[in-house]
């Protein structure tokens, strides 16, 4: 039977008598095993009617008024076994408009980054290491705080580990023991030294013995002198190694 071609012939392809058999059985495996649809977090995602958050205040020297920080979260493949809160858009108001004009840049930058997707912890990390000219404050607890910038990252840190986006390294045992064996030996000279028994009042915000210093690392006033080596009892860090 004879077959007129009206159109170009732009390609073609020879078939070869074991080829003609190969389409039936294709349709068959495809349906047997279908690919679950993952939603990923991209910036054309589009924002729900609804989104649940939490809100944070942060109480500052620097400031007279508080600032309460929000920050929303979308749920991803909601119900199934890919699901997954994001940071979709965060939010900064306060009664205090001296910095207004940086506050509102700062919430729309974040919340471009929160909707582009990928790795967004990095911006925890950015945001701490921002140190205040005039000097930073101890917020409660004895947490020392370069800059009201570096408090609101570290608000973004605490929602992303309520989320799980990040996780603390869990402390080995024997670490807990060297720091609670630390404590006890620094507690004991110093009583020693005044020679009067333990008083459990006389201790900074922290929660540490008192004439502890600021560690560099947890940035905690836990810092203290041990057999001539600088040791921290809330994170373990010593400048001897």
């Amino acid at each position: 039977m004879a077959i007129k071609i009206e159109q170009k012939i732009k390609g073609y392809n020879v078939v070869k008598p074991e080829d003609k058999a190969a389409p039936v059985a294709a349709p068959v495996a495809k349906e047997a095993a279908p690919l679950a649809e993952v939603i990923q977090m991209h910036e054309s995602l589009e924002r729900p009617e609804t989104l649940v958050g939490s809100t944070y205040k942060i109480k500052s020297p620097l400031f007279e008024h508080a600032l309460y920080v929000t920050i929303n979260d979308i749920v991803l493949n909601a119900g199934t076994a890919y699901e997954q809160r994001r940071p979709f858009e965060i939010f900064i108001n306060s009664k205090n408009m001296d910095h207004f004009q940086w506050i509102v840049a700062l919430t729309r930058i974040l919340s471009a980054v929160f909707r582009k997707g990928g790795d967004v912890t990095f911006l925890v990390e950015e945001m701490k290491a921002v140190f205040d000219p005039r000097g930073g404050y101890f917020k409660a607890g004895g947490i020392y705080m370069p800059s009201i910038v570096a408090e609101i990252g570290g608000v973004i840190e605490q929602h992303l580990k309520t989320i799980g986006l990040i996780h603390d390294p869990e402390m080995d045992e024997s670490t807990r023991r060297l720091i609670a064996e630390k404590r006890a030996a620094y507690e004991v000279a110093g009583v020693q030294k005044a020679g009067a028994a333990p008083a459990k009042a006389e201790l900074n915000a922290a929660g540490f013995p008192p004439g502890a210093t600021l560690c560099a690392k947890c940035n905690t006033q836990a810092l203290v002198l041990m057999d001539g080596c600088q040791t921290c009892l809330n994170c373990g860090y010593s400048k001897c190694g």
